[in-house]
């Protein structure tokens, strides 16, 4: 894994499920670690966890977080949150856009609700994080941003992906796309953009979305995405950047 000795670290969504264990993981390596999410105090009904847990336990192992209450889809909370991180701690330094909403509708019963929040909290977030993160890197020389996608934006996925995964296919298709137009204008200023696939992972949320009898064959616990997102993370002021990737070639076809 790469040294994030003293780097600054926000993982959005880091109430449970992989950016929950994105937290752990980083901060294991001596990051500093920004825990944001919705969930500040009160866990999910049904589901479970909170930032401030996810923080306490970073503490409880000898690291260093901090715990902010943020709800992407809203742009004051994004500003709050990036001003709470270098008030505390001076500076940031990556930003792994992990949280999402899952928009799960097939065409007929989906609303204009559906598709405006969908692209309001998974698709204009990363632009509003992109814009209030960029100063700070560019003021320090460099940063990193990593986006969270998935398979689902990959048109050959399309036949075995379950029914009503529309509208949130589309949203992870608008990140990669983002991702890939937005690395070589920041790529002067030292920051790099890439996007990654993490596959299917078994968290709290998919858990009780498909329940325990699901067959959980091939999927990996969050842990197993953290090599990739650290690696990812420590790319500041490389030429690592504009890349769309799939968790599962780490090590394999890339960094090559």
């Amino acid at each position: 894994m790469s040294d994030l000795r003293d780097r600054v670290v926000i993982v959005t969504g880091a109430s449970r499920g992989i950016g929950k264990g994105l937290a752990l993981g980083l901060a294991q390596q001596g990051a500093k670690v920004v825990c944001a999410a919705r969930s500040l105090t009160n866990p999910v009904e049904g589901i479970g966890g909170t930032v401030n847990d996810t923080a306490n336990a970073i503490a409880d192992a000898g690291g260093t977080a901090l715990a902010v209450q943020c709800d992407i889809g809203q742009a004051d909370d994004i500003t709050r949150l990036v001003d709470a991180t270098v008030s505390e701690f001076g500076r940031i330094d990556s930003l792994i856009n992990n949280a999402t909403t899952p928009t799960h509708a097939s065409f007929d019963a989906s609303t204009v609700d559906d598709w405006d929040t969908s692209m309001r909290v998974n698709v204009r977030s990363i632009y509003l994080f992109a814009k209030a993160v960029v100063p700070h890197m560019a003021m320090q020389g460099g940063g990193s941003i990593v986006n969270m996608s998935s398979h689902g934006a990959m048109h050959e996925s399309q036949p075995y992906m379950p029914a009503g995964y529309s509208i949130y296919s589309v949203a992870k298709a608008a990140i990669e796309r983002f991702t890939s137009a937005l690395a070589p204008e920041l790529a002067p200023l030292g920051i790099t953009v890439n996007a990654l696939r993490p596959g299917a992972v078994k968290t709290e949320g998919t858990l009780a979305e498909y329940g325990e009898d699901h067959d959980w064959t091939g999927w990996s616990e969050p842990a197993a995405v953290v090599p990739a997102i650290s690696f990812l993370a420590a790319q500041i002021g490389t030429n690592f950047t504009g890349r769309v990737l799939d968790v599962a070639g780490f090590g394999v076809s890339w960094p090559e």
